[in-house]
């Protein structure tokens, strides 16, 4: 599975950008190669922030296993 990233020119210079199917990774960058590497150190802090936010939530008998995403 592939995500989709959103670059969209600041007013002021440079980009904002999100990840389209994860609205909670935004960043932004003075070029765009600096917003593409800031928006994958955004997404991989939010995951990690689900993540342990799910650790602290799940129940003892719960069972976690990697998930991999096929396209249709």
């Amino acid at each position: 599975m592939k995500l989709t990233a959103v670059y969209e020119p600041a007013a002021e210079g440079g980009y904002t950008c999100w990840v389209e199917e994860i609205p909670a990774a935004i960043s932004e960058g003075d070029t765009l190669e600096e917003a593409e590497a800031n928006l994958q150190e955004a997404l991989a802090l939010v995951l990690e922030c689900q993540r342990e936010l799910s650790d602290q939530s799940r129940s003892p008998g719960s069972l976690k296993k990697a998930l991999e995403l096929a396209t249709a």
